[in-house]
């Protein structure tokens, strides 16, 4: 089991950067017009948002712009993926997670360069019990975009259930690098680098 988490969290650690794991999709509030919604494509809004996300020491503030990150990744620019996440949100509201299932399974065949469909199936199988299978797509998510911070949190979930603590530590100090005033992952971080010293002493 060691071996297995090691591998998987070297490769997203090694690139770059809810609450239960894999990420709930949290309400997004409307993104107002400014210099990041006046960029030209989503690759140019994103940057601006996580320049200013990582300068940001409110956490309320912060949070709007989490939330207009969030817009920016649930936009495929496919109206046929966008539909095909719709009916699998509806889906697993409706807890049909097979249907679900075969929704992302599709969004993920049909766009395998679009992360938020890797996080989505990655939300579900963790949902499901299928922690392998949710970290494999946690995975994908983070070589896609090494700064989703919703799947560095489902990583670290992961980790901190399966008892592998320090690289648990290790993701939530790259989530706060992408995402520093988050309340939540301040102290999950804290709380396990408490229990790792008490270990150590």
């Amino acid at each position: 089991m060691r071996r297995f988490f090691a591998w998987t969290i070297l490769i997203p650690l090694s690139v770059s950067a809810g609450a239960s794991p894999a990420l709930p999709q949290e309400a997004a509030t409307p993104a107002t017009q400014d210099s990041a919604t006046a960029l030209s494509t989503s690759a140019e809004r994103l940057d601006s948002l996580f320049a200013e996300l990582k300068r940001e020491t409110n956490a309320d503030a912060a949070e709007d712009i989490s939330n207009r990150i969030r817009l920016e990744w649930q936009d495929s620019g496919s109206a046929t993926i966008n539909l095909l996440i719709q009916w699998a949100d509806k889906s697993v509201a409706e807890d049909k997670n097979g249907a679900a299932l075969d929704y992302l399974d599709e969004v993920v065949r049909l766009a395998p360069d679009y992360p938020e469909g890797w996080n989505r199936r990655a939300t579900l199988h963790y949902k499901m019990g299928n922690l392998r299978k949710s970290m494999s797509d946690i995975n994908q998510v983070l070589i896609l975009e090494p700064r989703h911070f919703g799947a560095i949190a489902g990583l670290a979930a992961i980790l901190t259930s399966s008892g592998e603590d320090e690289l648990a530590l290790r993701a939530w100090e790259r989530f706060l690098d992408v995402y520093p005033s988050e309340r939540r992952a301040q102290k999950e971080m804290g709380d396990l680098a408490e229990k790792l010293a008490g270990r150590r002493t």
